[in-house]
């Protein structure tokens, strides 16, 4: 078992590029982030890790570690903010969230203790002098209890905002002994404050979940106000024209990912919203390994359609670098059914299979295009980092009959637009597949086996066209 993190050494991290960051100590990961943006920087806290979870008898061990910006670009690791002072009852410093008021920072966490009853986790919060920066706990610690109807060891991940009445609240998971139906009694518990010290406890914006809704975010942007929960990782939102419901629940549920969990969000400049999830490693670094806590730091940046509804797509401050390269020449082993023509591949394949070949590609690129089918087909997409035919690589599949985009062993559903003119971006990076559709939705996965150097285009069942390829080979891996 891990102990409590000592060697985190905020000044060798690197400070640009950050999306995919994960310390650079080989035993040290990041897990849950929690942004905050305050008067042009953006604070972004997050669970400092060691071992996935192993911490402190397994129950986590974390503290919050913090780095900020004030560009997206340039960023600075601090000393962990807000951290483990007595091991002996805090066995981790939970996910929470902080708010600025009349010149202080407010830091509200749950804290997991163990004792004679078991594991039980309780409210905690602490004070910040300078900025934001250092924290210093307050007393009574804790200073709120799992109310009586509430599982104890279900009580975490305070979101404090203050709300339209003036009032400060606090959304914290729990979960219900006694649910109407077994299995789904995972609530939000409201709490309402005048001061950020005496709190009490109001209706439940949010009930009936299965599962504890863990890592709730809540904002209000233009006409709408958005709820995010987070159900074993996956990130649901609802919206409502009103502070408190009643819910709309979108279909098109844009931060739902298996490998981009617990999304939390902060405004940034210009009327930005960015959006901050950790991506879990795969146990024994297999590509069918299950997600193991804790990883890397994965960004997106959020929008809002017209209709209200939330898009997420690449956030480009923080990508890894880049630069042009030739493209390599396409092969096309069946003139019949591919051909080029103009700078542009052209797929008919209807009743069959119709693949173009590249080869010798860099080890870790981003590479774009845009798709045009035409017609209905059954699927298309690539095949990444291939040998041959024979070890033909990762599948990046997309299927407009069932609206779902899958990148090799995971998917994401109702992604519209699968028939119409489709822009496809990818980045390969060491074990990450990352993938954007049309600017709107996202999907990454983790696969770390499979090393071949050659990309497959392919279309089953239809007719397609595949124009502007555009490569650039990552430089900073």
């Amino acid at each position: 078992m891990a102990q409590v993190v000592k060697d985190y050494n905020p000044s060798i991290q690197r400070t640009t590029q950050l999306q995919y960051f994960k310390p650079i100590e080989p035993h040290l990961f990041s897990g849950d982030g929690m942004p905050y943006y305050h008067n042009g920087t953006f604070y972004l806290y997050w669970l400092l890790d060691e071992g996935h979870h192993a911490g402190l008898d397994g129950l986590g061990g974390h503290q919050w570690a913090l780095s900020t910006t004030t560009d997206l670009v340039h960023w600075k690791h601090h000393p962990v903010a807000l951290g483990i002072d007595n091991e002996a009852w805090e066995k981790s410093i939970c996910t929470g969230s902080v708010i600025a008021d009349k010149g202080l920072f407010y830091a509200f966490y749950a804290t997991r203790v163990k004792d004679a009853n078991g594991v039980h986790e309780q409210l905690s919060y602490a004070i910040s002098n300078d900025g934001g920066y250092t924290y210093e706990k307050q007393s009574p610690n804790p200073f709120y209890l799992a109310p009586e109807e509430c599982i104890s060891r279900d009580f975490r991940d305070p979101k404090v905002f203050k709300g339209s009445d003036s009032l400060f609240h606090l959304f914290v998971s729990g979960n219900l002994k006694e649910p109407a139906i077994g299995g789904f009694g995972g609530y939000l518990v409201h709490l309402v404050s005048a001061d950020l010290k005496n709190w009490k406890e109001v209706d439940s914006p949010l009930r009936g979940q299965q599962g504890t809704p863990e890592c709730a975010d809540y904002f209000k942007w233009n006409d709408w106000y958005y709820l995010l929960y987070s159900i074993a990782g996956h990130t649901h939102y609802v919206m409502s024209k009103a502070p408190y419901g009643p819910w709309i629940y979108p279909k098109s549920q844009s931060l739902i990912a298996h490998f981009e969990c617990v999304y939390k969000t902060a405004r940034f400049k210009n009327g930005r919203r960015i959006a901050v999830a950790y991506s879990p490693y795969r146990a024994g670094d297999k590509d069918d390994g299950d997600r193991i806590w804790g990883g890397t730091i994965l960004f997106r940046e959020v929008y809002q359609e017209p209709d209200g509804t939330l898009s997420t797509k690449f956030l480009p401050e923080v990508l890894p670098a880049s630069s042009p390269m030739t493209i390599p020449a396409i092969k096309t082993p069946s003139p019949s059914v591919v051909a080029i023509r103009d700078g542009q591949l052209n797929i008919a394949a209807a009743g069959e299979m119709g693949v173009a070949e590249m080869d010798e590609l860099p080890d870790n690129y981003r590479i774009s295009m845009r798709i045009e089918p035409d017609g209905n087909y059954e699927e298309l997409g690539l095949f990444l980092r291939a040998t041959d035919e024979h070890e033909s690589g990762y599948r990046l599949a997309l299927n407009p009959n069932h609206e779902t985009v899958r990148m090799h062993n995971t998917s994401i559903d109702a992604v519209k637009g699968l028939n119409e003119p489709i822009f496809l971006d990818v980045i390969v990076y060491g074990d990450f597949f990352d993938v954007c559709v049309n600017n709107k939705r996202t999907v990454v996965n983790r696969l770390p086996e499979q090393k071949g150097k050659n990309l497959f285009f392919y279309v089953k069942n239809g007719n397609a066209t595949i124009r502007d390829v555009k490569i650039e080979k990552i430089t900073n891996h």
